[in-house]
């Protein structure tokens, strides 16, 4: 009697699937349906909980580094401050490593700034962010 349980489990992890595209609940899925089949010839329960287990956590480590291969690797896209790593930007303020004082401007945005070779960098001069640490651009003059 247990074989409805089974398969109606199978089809909640297929619709779980189909929600969140991880590609992970589909092993749970086919587990589910594997162990419908074996309720069919035994109703002990230990036993039918062990062939999910078991066939839903095989296929999840067996296939799992293959799927990874198989899947197109989506490129790391720079978001929020960080995508201003590499960009240019102005001096709006002198940045003096003695005093911790400075400011630049990208893309329209004030930013504290401090050199990255910790010099003394003018105001209106040009200069490339090296990378962001916190809320400070850590840049050097253009040249």
């Amino acid at each position: 009697m247990l074989w409805k349980f089974w398969l109606i489990l199978s089809g909640v992890f297929l619709v779980i699937e189909i929600i969140s595209v991880g590609f992970l609940m589909f092993w749970f899925a086919v587990g589910a349906l594997v162990t419908t089949f074996v309720s069919l010839f035994t109703d002990n329960i230990a036993i039918q909980s062990g062939v999910f287990i078991v066939v839903s956590t095989g296929l999840l480590f067996a296939t799992k580094p293959f799927v990874n291969k198989i899947l197109p690797k989506e490129p790391k896209i720079k978001t929020n401050s960080f995508s201003n790593e590499g960009k240019t930007g102005i001096v709006t303020i002198d940045i003096n490593p003695t005093e911790g004082s400075g400011q630049v401007k990208i893309d329209g945005e004030a930013w504290s700034a401090k050199s990255s070779d910790n010099t003394y960098i003018s105001k209106d001069t040009e200069v490339i962010v090296e990378k962001i640490e916190g809320v400070k651009a850590i840049v050097k003059p253009l040249k």
